[in-house]
């Protein structure tokens, strides 16, 4: 369903998956700097919200997930997977919990196919997981004064995931265009996905589905520690975490890469990454920053060195260090190999 709010003045709409909301409004650089040093909403009414209800639901979801969710106090904003057996991605999900329910936003179209799963794995717990991504939008807040323009707003009745630099706001889909006026009116600047996009490039956050395959374990993109607590129970995909954490050293690291800026163009999403013309790994989401330029994240094979220059979809890049090569409790052992 296309946002309303792309009728809002200077409003471009974004590519896919994103094309349902605005990629700008008008001045993406200014939009840019709101987003780091005053307050902005962006329109992100694209992401499937599913709410899990009943009285099992964080033990329940702490069995499934790769976070500790026993325990998680209301209003606490958080991060988690579904993996499958093997350690591999099949969903990312930001959360909270605001003490009757677990709300969750994942990426776009993805909401049918979690809802789904999560209702196969029931069985005769006392929970209820329900699809909202038609009745419910996503917007989100960012900046150091945030938390200021949302009580400005009144919007304090809604569910907010206040998560550290922005605040998810979970709307009834019919209060959308009324809480960004509110916002808007209270000193917030509406800023689209470029700026938007630039910004979590910046901090090095994944994308799922963009910055991910279907190989892809969360050791190779910083998931642990976010999305990935290491000191819980049992979970799927488990064993490949505690391997990789105790041995170090995963298949492939992440990387910022800081593109050539004399370039017009921004490369291919899943387009190649070569280092002296061999292909070493794949580009994801990509993004002009308002200060550093053309920057994008890319996941590389580890032994690449940290050093190199490399070729970005014919793009010449830098690469900035996000995952050690040796990551892992035990990266700088040397492990002792039995004799062939």
């Amino acid at each position: 369903m296309t946002s309303p709010l792309l009728t809002t003045p200077g409003a471009v709409s974004a590519e896919s998956p994103d094309s349902a909301i605005a990629a700008h409004y008008g001045d993406p650089s200014h939009e840019g700097r709101a987003i780091e040093r005053s307050s902005a909403w962006v329109d992100r009414s694209n992401r499937d919200v599913v709410r899990v209800l009943g009285p099992d639901r964080l033990s329940w979801l702490n069995d499934l997930t790769s976070q500790l969710m026993l325990g998680l106090a209301p209003g606490t904003a958080t991060e988690s997977l579904i993996l499958d057996n093997r350690g591999h991605l099949r969903h990312h999900l930001s959360l909270m919990d605001d003490g009757e329910a677990t709300w969750m936003h994942t990426e776009p179209g993805g909401g049918p196919e979690l809802a789904k799963f999560l209702d196969s794995m029931r069985f005769m717990l006392r929970v209820e997981v329900e699809d909202l991504s038609e009745d419910r939008a996503v917007l989100t807040v960012l900046g150091p004064d945030r938390a200021k323009v949302i009580a400005a707003a009144s919007l304090d009745d809604v569910p907010i995931r206040a998560a550290e630099g922005e605040s998810d706001l979970f709307l009834p889909s019919d209060r959308l265009t009324e809480a960004a006026r509110a916002l808007t009116d209270a000193g917030a600047r509406p800023a689209g996905m470029w700026a938007y996009e630039a910004h979590r490039i910046a901090e090095h956050r994944v994308r799922a589905g963009l910055d991910t395959d279907e190989r892809t374990i969360p050791h190779e993109v910083d998931w642990v520690g976010r999305a990935v607590h290491l000191e819980k129970g049992c979970y799927p995909g488990q064993e490949t975490v505690a391997r990789v954490h105790n041995l170090g050293r995963p298949p492939r690291r992440l990387v910022m890469l800081h593109l050539d800026g004399t370039v017009e163009r921004l490369p291919e999403v899943g387009a190649a990454i070569e280092l002296e013309g061999r292909t070493v790994g794949r580009v994801g989401t990509s993004a002009r920053h308002h200060e550093l330029g053309p920057i994008a994240l890319g996941v590389i094979r580890r032994t690449s060195p940290t050093d190199s220059d490399l070729v970005v979809d014919g793009i010449p890049a830098g690469q900035e260090v996000v995952v050690d090569p040796d990551t892992g409790a035990n990266a700088n052992i040397t492990l002792r190999r039995r004799p062939r």
